[in-house]
């Protein structure tokens, strides 16, 4: 199934009036005629509406699960559905915000680990120096 909007260069919020002059403006004749018999009359617009909805949800599931069409299928009214994927609407931006939050708190803990040798020994010799500093300014 073609999508129609995309054919025609339109929304699919366009008023009457602006599908009118996209359907007359359009050179192909196939697409022409299957425009203006199903965006033309208002029951069958609202029925293609319903199932229009409903290929853009399949096409962006595909799209969020890696499926996408073979090379030669691009370009073709098969391919009107094959979406990108939708992050707004699905889960990966916040795993992604989960798995840096996750790894900076691993790195910043690595790093405690690897440098907290060096910085206790230099709180013992500051400790010890200011030790001798005192007794021997006191003795």
């Amino acid at each position: 199934m073609r999508d129609l909007y995309k054919r025609l260069g339109i929304d699919q919020a366009a008023s009457d009036a602006e599908i009118s002059a996209a359907v007359e403006a359009c050179q192909h004749t196939a697409l022409k005629a299957e425009a203006s018999v199903v965006l033309g009359v208002k029951s069958r617009r609202e029925e293609y509406d319903r199932l229009h909805g409903l290929l853009c949800d399949i096409g962006r599931l595909r799209a969020r699960l890696g499926l996408t069409h073979g090379q030669y299928w691009l370009d073709s009214a098969a391919n009107d559905f094959s979406l990108a994927p939708d992050n707004d609407h699905s889960r990966h931006d916040a795993l992604v915000s989960k798995v840096t939050q996750a790894v900076a708190l691993h790195d910043s803990v690595q790093r405690w680990r690897r440098h907290a040798p060096w910085i206790v020994a230099g709180g013992f010799a500051m400790i010890a120096t200011t030790t001798v500093a005192v007794g021997f300014l006191a003795g």
